[in-house]
């Protein structure tokens, strides 16, 4: 675990600084240069055509800097889930494996844990520090030197429980960034407001533009965060899931390969 944890922050700090530059160049160089275009066209229009309806825009509902910044966090909270699911993907199959080589009706006594702790120790580093192989292995370590199967049980169970705590602690960071979007489009909102409040005067003489324009601001920029928000919650709550499944089937896959197969002492 300590080799990869600076795994994981580098990963996380070059998936922010790809995200920033991604979106960044994007609004730069498509966004902001088509919304401009768009209105100055509506302007145009409207100071020809005083009934011109101006069409909704998508260049122009995400043009603003509160909607950028959700974006980079929305495709840097990304990154970290795919991170997540990833290695929840890789760890689901080690179930695959056959780590308890137990025929049905085979018991396994305090004597035979080592010799059934090869195949988990054969694995790789990275796998060994899966949860089912760290299960496996303290779980044969403790039988040996306790035979009892009551402390096998519960040492599986608070090795699952420990590993679950530590799934939920790591996804708080993503959690933060669900809730750091919905803020920044309130941000975005008292910006906006705050913007046609002062051109209010321009509005009490007739000329409305700037007040439309900036309430605009506002209502754009929490349409476009409470919609990010919606989608990074679901996928946030798809990945917990999957992870609480990963737990539970260890737990299970621990119970039927192995604490069931266990005998105190040989008859």
């Amino acid at each position: 675990m300590r080799r990869q944890l600076p795994i994981e922050f580098i990963f996380q700090l070059f998936s922010l600084v790809i995200a920033v530059i991604l979106v960044h160049s994007i609004y730069v160089s498509i966004i902001r240069p088509n919304a401009a275009l768009i209105l100055q066209q509506e302007a145009i229009e409207m100071n020809s055509n005083p009934n011109y309806v101006p069409e909704r825009s998508t260049y122009v509902v995400v043009r603003d800097f509160e909607q950028e910044a959700c974006f980079i966090l929305m495709l840097w909270a990304l990154a970290l889930m795919a991170y997540k699911a990833n290695l929840t993907r890789l760890e689901s199959r080690v179930f695959q494996l056959n780590l308890i080589p137990v025929s049905q009706g085979t018991s396994i006594l305090p004597e035979d844990a080592r010799e059934y702790s090869r195949p988990i120790q054969a694995l790789t580093p990275i796998q060994q520090a899966f949860l089912l192989p760290r299960a496996l292995l303290t779980a044969l370590h403790r039988f040996r030197s306790t035979r009892n199967i009551q402390d096998v049980s519960n040492a599986v169970r608070a090795i699952c429980e420990s590993e679950s705590e530590r799934l939920d602690s790591e996804l708080s960071m993503i959690r933060y960034i669900a809730w750091a979007i919905p803020s920044i489009g309130f941000l975005g909102t008292v910006r906006g407001i705050g913007q046609a409040l002062a051109q209010a005067h321009k509005a009490a003489q007739g000329d409305i533009a700037g007040v439309t324009q900036s309430l605009g601001v506002a209502f754009n920029s929490t349409f476009v965060a409470l919609l990010i928000s919606i989608v990074l919650m679901f996928l946030l709550h798809q990945l917990q899931l999957a992870q609480e499944r990963l737990v539970l089937d260890a737990e299970a896959y621990c119970d039927q390969r192995l604490v069931s197969n266990l005998q105190s002492q040989g008859v």
